[in-house]
């Protein structure tokens, strides 16, 4: 016995009418067996252009400041610390080098546990790095003034200073940010998804029924017509709230807003590096103009 598809769509559309209509229009669309299709209006297919847009618009953006919600992310990847590495912080260790005579109180300093845990990030690694400099020079015998050791422990502090801001804009990132935009993805962006699968539902069931009506028996053309002008009614409808449910997502000045905030916070973080770097290089070239002094001194007395 031969096994005739279209027969079988068509026993399963009287069925299960409306679904089954669709879902029978669909797949002879696809296979490319229907030549009458109805159009959408320019407008819509435009809007729906846009919104396609509007949604990777959020999704490039997203895929990229989702990483202001991991710390690490600029921490160096081959960087190897141990837990009494990142068991203080470093405003801690400056303070307790601060006060050492020895090179045994250093490394206590350095491994004792403080407060609380310093951060995986690039900045705070950098002045952990310092300072790891500063208890090896002491180690070595190094004088409490020693202008390498000050210049260090300055460094150490203002790579913390802009750490702390990092984490602070990746925070106000992460909340008026990310937030902002996956709430813009799960609600008008997703209204519109809904609006235009009820658009092309009400699309696929008006073809079906025309297609239907074009095979009624002369008795039947009363009913298939008024089945017909229903479905363009439905969808008319479908279409217009979609149009407007699409021009809702659009006119929102919401994304600029997060965009405000995005850069508001990135503002934010820079000025407060470029502010804290801009104060510490002129302490440590004084520290290196004095280290330069004695330096030359040094020669001098070496040669005479």
């Amino acid at each position: 016995m031969s096994f005739n598809f279209n027969d079988s769509l068509n026993s399963l559309s009287t069925t299960f009418s409306p679904w089954a209509k669709r879902t029978q229009r669909m797949v002879q669309e696809k296979l490319g067996n229907v030549e009458d299709v109805t159009e959408l209006p320019q407008e819509y297919l435009e809007l729906e252009a846009r919104v396609d847009a509007l949604k990777i618009v959020h999704q490039k953006l997203l895929a990229v400041t989702s990483n202001y919600e991991n710390e690490g992310y600029d921490y160096p990847p081959n960087l190897r610390e141990s837990l009494s590495d990142l068991s203080k912080t470093i405003t801690e260790k400056v303070q307790g080098l601060s006060q050492v005579s020895s090179a045994a109180e250093a490394q206590s300093v350095l491994t004792t546990p403080g407060s609380k845990k310093d951060p995986k990030t690039m900045n705070h690694a950098l002045g952990r790095a310092a300072l790891g400099g500063v208890a090896a020079l002491k180690e070595a015998g190094a004088e409490s003034d020693d202008p390498l050791s000050e210049g260090l422990q300055k460094y150490a502090i203002a790579e913390e200073k802009i750490g702390e801001g990092r984490l602070s804009q990746d925070t106000l990132i992460a909340n008026k940010f990310n937030a902002a935009f996956h709430t813009t993805l799960n609600t008008s962006l997703q209204f519109a998804a809904k609006a235009r699968a009820n658009v092309r539902n009400a699309r696929l069931t008006l073809d079906a029924v025309k297609a239907s009506a074009k095979a009624a028996k002369p008795e039947q053309q009363g009913a298939a017509r008024a089945e017909v002008e229903q479905a363009e009614d439905e969808f008319v409808a479908a279409t217009e709230e979609a149009v407007g449910v699409m021009k809702n997502a659009l006119d929102t000045p919401e994304p600029l807003r997060n965009l405000v905030e995005l850069v508001a916070a990135q503002l934010a973080y820079h000025k407060l590096a470029y502010e804290t770097l801009k104060d510490l290089l002129p302490e440590v070239e004084e520290l290196q103009n004095t280290q330069e002094t004695k330096y030359r001194e040094s020669r001098e007395a070496a040669i005479n």
